[in-house]
């Protein structure tokens, strides 16, 4: 009997789902209450273009853990017991570990917030009882796929040879770091803070979190030693958890002989497993948005929501009134959080910070990566007239004001003129994309000389341009950078420009064959 067996009885929709948008769709069956976002990650989990069954997926790397020859005959029981944290979606194993990459480190994602049960308690047994099965996991797996990771056999030395007759004293071994077998990370902090009835950005959330990630890193550390349990916190507002939290200090704090290898704890980054149990933030960031991607309200917010006694009547009313209902988080609270979790955790993710996201956003454009525009962006449409022609000058802009588009529309001109103008803005969009600076453009375009030309109307930025071009970067440099730029002196464009040539090369006067005889002078003749 394999783990696909554990999948009886339950409930299962199929729909038609795919990793990309550009991808065609396939069929995925998955349980019924699962949304439409898992489909999509068990689609990108799931190699190929044919039907892909949670069942069956699910199945595949519990049975080579669990039931293959290489597996421990004291794993193979606990087959149904991950069928079950997957089902509840409360954990389901790494990327690398779903797909059978054993030479890479193993580790599950637990999600948090399926431990809150509807009477806004956390259920601390369980999550323990859970965090074992999964780092018992994780050291048979260290113990049994030990000789399937990479770079574990030593190579013999061919320079350092010994004489047949003597007897080789091996040399000294350095200390070995502790064996570490696998990682434990968390995810969907903010959502169980709101099952639990707490802010994210609160004294009392950030307590909520301490107790729930040391009751973590206890567990992941039991039979490593005294020396590697972590100090709890010093309060827990959660009930109970500080009495489970101390029963598993003093089962764990003891002296053994012979350490279990190392359980490391962290939180988790964005990927298809988050997807796959229903997360709403990933590891300890928070949920900034009270909608999902469909557009109706997180289960989040419907806690927080919950939790303050409030109907969607009436917080939909208080809205529109004017007031705050569900105060989103910021910046700093996210790293409020960091700097509370921080100590708690084996591997820290990296501290937030805003002005290095930037810093970070801005060397990514210099190393040539394109910051795509939203699909719904703010901006600005100038209409005005350069010498009598009317061109309409459209501007798009990021969340930061920045220019990130351009459109440049003359209405009367020929369909070359304005193919040529709606080309040149969609170059210059993509070069702003890419991290061009406007001045570039501007210095390029500025002061161009071409006609139409002459006074601007409908646009106080400029009274004459030589150039539709010389009008619409000065326009963009006034309204982007802050710098209005003068006029250039009043010229005649076409006044030094050669007289354009005849369809035929007529002579001004004499006869082609070169006499120099006046030519005869032709009369009209009038015909009756």
């Amino acid at each position: 009997m394999t783990a696909r067996s554990h999948w009886n009885g339950v409930r299962m929709r199929t729909v038609e789902a795919a990793a990309d948008p550009d991808d065609a769709p396939r069929s995925v069956t998955l349980p019924a209450d699962w949304d439409d976002t898992a489909a999509e990650a068990l689609a990108r989990l799931t190699p190929g273009h044919g039907p892909a069954s949670l069942p069956d997926e699910a199945a595949h790397w519990i049975d080579d853990l669990c039931m293959d020859s290489t597996a421990g005959p004291a794993v193979r029981p606990v087959a149904r017991a991950l069928s079950c944290l997957l089902l509840m979606r409360q954990a389901a194993p790494t990327q690398d570990l779903w797909h059978g990459h054993h030479d890479r480190r193993p580790g599950f994602v637990v999600n948090l917030a399926a431990f809150v049960e509807a009477d806004n308690s956390f259920m601390a047994r369980d999550f323990v009882a859970a965090l074992r099965l999964l780092a018992r996991m994780l050291r048979m797996i260290a113990q049994y796929r030990q000789p399937l990771c990479n770079g574990e056999l030593p190579l013999p030395d061919p320079t350092q040879r010994t004489a047949s007759h003597l007897r080789a004293v091996p040399p000294a071994m350095p200390p070995q770091p502790p064996c570490v077998a696998g990682s434990l990370l968390l995810t969907n902090l903010d959502a169980c803070l709101a099952g639990l009835g707490f802010d994210y950005d609160s004294e009392s959330g950030r307590d909520a979190a301490c107790s729930i990630v040391a009751l973590a890193t206890l567990v992941a550390h039991a039979g490593e030693g005294a020396d590697a349990m972590p100090l709890p916190p010093v309060r827990s507002i959660l009930p109970g958890v500080s009495q489970i939290a101390r029963n598993v200090w003093q089962e764990a704090a003891v002296e053994i002989d012979q350490p279990a290898a190392r359980v490391e704890t962290g939180f988790s980054t964005s990927g298809p497993i988050d997807a796959l149990l229903g997360v709403e933030a990933c590891g300890l960031a928070p949920v900034f948005s009270p909608l999902r991607p469909d557009g109706r309200l997180a289960t989040s917010t419907l806690a927080r929501l919950a939790c303050r006694g409030l109907t969607l009547e009436a917080a939909f009313a208080a809205t529109l009134a004017g007031e705050s209902v569900l105060p989103l988080p910021s910046a700093a609270s996210h790293q409020a959080m960091h700097r509370a979790l921080s100590g708690f955790v084996d591997r820290a993710p990296p501290r937030p910070d805003a002005t290095r996201d930037v810093l970070a956003t801005r060397a990514g454009l210099e190393r040539g990566v394109r910051r795509p525009l939203p699909a719904r962006h703010g901006g600005f449409t100038q209409k005005a007239s350069v010498g009598g022609h009317r061109l309409f000058l459209r501007t798009g802009e990021y969340a930061d004001g920045a220019l990130g588009e351009i459109s440049l529309t003359p209405t009367r001109e020929s369909p070359m003129v304005r193919g040529l103008m709606d080309t040149l803005g969609q170059a210059v969009s993509i070069g702003l994309q890419y991290g061009v600076p406007l001045e570039s453009y501007v210095e390029a375009f500025a002061y161009t000389q071409f006609g139409p030309a002459g006074t601007v109307e409908g646009d106080p930025v400029a009274s004459y341009a030589t150039s539709m071009l010389d009008y619409a970067f000065r326009a963009l440099s006034d309204a982007y950078l802050g710098r209005r730029l003068p006029d250039a002196p009043h010229e005649e464009i076409m006044a030094d420009s050669p007289a354009p040539m005849l369809p035929l090369d007529l002579p001004g006067s004499g006869n082609d064959d070169g006499d120099d005889t006046p030519p005869r002078r032709r009369r009209l003749r009038l015909v009756g």
